[in-house]
C-alpha cells in the first residue's frame, strides 16, 4: 500500500463517523436539557439508558454554546466541538474512538464556522500526519507524512488536505446530526 494510500481516512474516518452514528440507533438515548420559549436552552446532556453520558453541551436561546464532548459507548472520548452562536469557534480535537492512551487524532483552529490557523493530525502511533495552515477557509500551506514520518510531495499533502476537509466536515455533520435528533425540545422552523 502507498503511502498516499495509508493516509486515507485516517481523519476523521468513515468507520468513527459509523461508529458514532450507530449508537444513536442501537441504544434508546435519554435527553437532559431544558427549553426557553421552545429552544434549547441551557446544559445539555445525551445518555444512554444506562446513564453512560455519550454527549455534552449548552444552548443558548436555540443555538449552540461552549464546548460539546463527544463519547464512545465505552467512554472513550472522541470529540470535541466549541462553539458560539452555534458556528465552530475555537480549536476542535478529535481522539481515536478504541484508544484511550494515543495521542489526539485531530486538533484544527476554527474561526466563525471556517478553518483559521493551523490543522495538525496524528497517525495512530503518534507519528504526525499531516499539519495544514488555513486562514479563513482556504488552505495556505500543506505537510504530510507517512506512517514512518517521511516527508510527502506537496501535491500529494494539497490532496490528503482537501480528503480530510471532507471527510471532517461528514463526521462533524455525522455528531451533529444525533444532537439535532436529540433535542430536549423541538427546534421552531
Amino acid at each position: 500500500m502507498g503511502a498516499a494510500t495509508a493516509l486515507i481516512g485516517a481523519g476523521a474516518s468513515a468507520l468513527a463517523v459509523s461508529a458514532f452514528a450507530t449508537m444513536a440507533v442501537a441504544q434508546a438515548l435519554v435527553v437532559d436539557g431544558n427549553c426557553r420559549e421552545g429552544q434549547p436552552h441551557g446544559a445539555y446532556e445525551l445518555k444512554m439508558g444506562n446513564g453512560q453520558l455519550r454527549v455534552a453541551g449548552a444552548f443558548s436561546n436555540g443555538k449552540r454554546t461552549g464546548s460539546f464532548l463527544f463519547w464512545t459507548a465505552s467512554g472513550a472520548r472522541v470529540a470535541h466541538l466549541p462553539f458560539d452562536d452555534d458556528e465552530i469557534n475555537g480549536t476542535v480535537a478529535l481522539w481515536y474512538p478504541d484508544k484511550r492512551d494515543l495521542p489526539p487524532k485531530l486538533e484544527a483552529a476554527y474561526a466563525g464556522g471556517r478553518l483559521h490557523g493551523v490543522k495538525r493530525s496524528w497517525h495512530p502511533n503518534g507519528r504526525i500526519r499531516a499539519e495544514f495552515q488555513y486562514r479563513t477557509g482556504k488552505l495556505l500551506d500543506a505537510k504530510a507524512f507517512d506512517v514512518a514520518g517521511k516527508p510527502l510531495p506537496a501535491q500529494e499533502a494539497r490532496a490528503l488536505a482537501a480528503r480530510d476537509a471532507l471527510a471532517d466536515a461528514s463526521y462533524y455533520a455525522s455528531l451533529d446530526q444525533i444532537v439535532r435528533d436529540n433535542l430536549p425540545c423541538k427546534l421552531a422552523g
